[in-house]
């Protein structure tokens, strides 16, 4: 909780950028993203994170544009969802009740609804939408902390594992930087390697299991 408060302290000001997402060293999309603090859809305040990822190298061409609005708390509390993608455009509409948080797939011919029991610390990530790892960020400290991520699109909840290893040194844009290291472990990716700016922004996310990096570009 000490190392969450610090984090939202420290992330007053709104954030925006470009994540150059990369496989092996090959581009296949970018990522812009602004997350700011606020009045939510709600009332009441916190934060709202809205992430556009483009995969256009090949062919279909699929954006991913994912609103997530999250309590001061960290807590998700609304998301909506939009898949482009010309095989199957879906939209996602999350909500967060007692205990529970609600996933509706809304597609061209269909609807479903499933529940996933959220208790204790939530968030909501993809496996191709790397800003939302900002939020679990915030969650790190110095011991392991365990963590439930409800992944809508791949309709699944995983338990993980975030801890906060300190300063470290890694690569950004083929340069050497230092960065404080956070892991998160366990799910489908194995593990997820952040690496955070001094202030908490995040500069860097890595998933060596699929040889996947998003990185924090220096200009658009």
């Amino acid at each position: 909780m000490i190392a969450l408060l610090v984090a939202l302290t420290l992330l007053q000001a709104p954030d925006e950028g470009t994540f150059v997402v990369r496989q092996d060293t090959l581009e296949v999309a970018r990522e812009t993203f602004r997350l700011a603090s606020g009045r939510l859809s709600s009332g009441g305040s916190g934060w709202t994170l809205a992430t556009t990822v483009r995969y256009d190298r090949t062919r279909p061409v699929v954006v991913l544009s994912p609103l997530l609005e999250v309590a001061l708390d960290s807590l998700p509390l609304t998301l909506q969802y939009d898949v482009a993608d010309p095989r199957e455009p879906v939209r996602i509409l999350g909500q967060l009740g007692r205990g529970r948080f609600t996933v509706r797939v809304l597609a061209r011919a269909s609807e479903r609804a499933r529940e996933f029991p959220a208790t204790g610390r939530t968030v909501v990530l993809d496996d191709s939408v790397f800003a939302l790892y900002q939020i679990a960020a915030w969650l790190a400290g110095p011991e392991p902390v365990s963590v439930t991520a409800i992944v809508p699109r791949g309709a699944r909840r995983e338990l993980l594992t975030i801890q906060d290893l300190g300063i470290a040194e890694t690569t950004l844009n083929r340069a050497r930087a230092t960065l404080r290291h956070v892991t998160v472990t366990g799910g489908a990716n194995q593990q997820v390697d952040l690496w955070l700016a001094p202030d908490g922004r995040l500069f860097k996310v890595a998933v060596p299991a699929r040889h996947v990096a998003a990185e924090r570009a220096t200009s658009p």
